[in-house]
């Protein structure tokens, strides 16, 4: 497995109704905070601690909510809302 982030839980349900600048937004700091994970957790499915807590972050025109999973080596984006 390798890292990556994914809508949770579905891209529809998550970015539905968003501004297409706020999506491109969202997933360029989801790649970013992929990147981190993955240098943070090296070998994130075998992982034993307790999962990060979720984060709001901020972008350009809104924010999201993120969930990193290390087990599953994946970030979860959850929620999208706009300004």
């Amino acid at each position: 497995m390798s890292w990556a982030w994914e809508y949770e839980p579905t891209e529809e349900s998550v970015v539905g109704g968003a501004p297409p600048a706020l999506v491109v937004e969202v997933e360029k700091r989801a790649d970013e905070i992929v990147r981190a994970a993955e240098a943070l957790y090296l070998d994130g499915t075998a992982y034993q601690g307790p999962s990060p807590s979720g984060e709001n972050v901020l972008v350009p025109g809104g924010m999201f909510v993120c969930q990193v999973v290390p087990r599953h080596e994946r970030v979860y984006i959850l929620q999208v809302s706009a300004w």
